[in-house]
């Protein structure tokens, strides 16, 4: 192969890759910001990025606190905030020194966007070797997420308490309640909700760069 073509390959794939990191990189500075005393530099990123997430504090990860996730109930109590529906209040609660900072994206992002780097990472060697993925395939891997995202908002305007997704009875009878209450309910990390939201935000970021990688790769090259 030609060096030049070789260089330029590096080139994009490395400048693509430090702005993918300081993208999912930032959202953890708030809590680390806040947790140090730097008020107006956290706040600048919780705001920034409020406008690529809802930052519900519920579906959140919290830094230098007690827990890595809470309850919507706790949360509610802590916030002062009575209407667990009061989507733009809660969005507002960022955390207190006894539970810890949230961080400035919630779970789903985290898991969608910090799959992104990592499997550019892990494609980019194999690139030669693996075969294209069909757009039928990209659309496979994105339809989880789809469909997990979009269960999750029909669940949240029924609402945040009363939700199908907020009690999961529906999985609950189908396993015969064989798993712990609190796989079932809520959003706390552990919870059914918080696993698929991991899982399909993970086959989002794979699939973004499986299918959409080589594309850049044959453009910058």
């Amino acid at each position: 192969m030609d060096p030049q073509r070789i260089s330029s390959s590096r080139t994009w794939f490395m400048i693509v890759l430090a702005a993918l990191f300081v993208l999912v990189i930032t959202p953890f500075l708030a809590p680390l910001f806040m947790y140090l005393g730097w008020e107006f530099p956290a706040r600048a990123i919780y705001f920034v990025y409020s406008f690529l997430c809802h930052q519900l504090p519920q579906r959140s990860y919290f830094l230098f606190g007690s827990q890595f996730s809470y309850p919507l109930g706790t949360i509610l109590n802590a916030s002062g905030v009575s209407d667990p529906n009061n989507i733009l209040a809660l969005r507002q609660f960022i955390g207190n020194p006894e539970m810890g900072w949230k961080v400035a994206w919630s779970d789903r992002m985290i898991s969608m966007y910090t799959s992104i780097p990592l499997a550019a990472l892990v494609w980019y060697p194999l690139r030669r070797r693996l075969p294209d993925l069909p757009l039928w395939g990209f659309l496979l891997m994105l339809l989880p997420m789809a469909l997990d995202g979009g269960s999750h908002f029909l669940s949240d305007v029924q609402g945040a308490v009363t939700g199908f997704r907020a009690s999961n009875l529906w999985l609950a009878n189908l396993t015969g309640n064989s798993l712990p209450p609190s796989f079932y309910a809520g959003d706390a990390w552990g919870s059914f909700n918080s696993i698929m939201r991991m899982v399909t935000g993970l086959l989002f970021g794979m699939g973004i760069v499986w299918y959409g990688f080589p594309y850049l790769e044959e453009a910058f090259s």
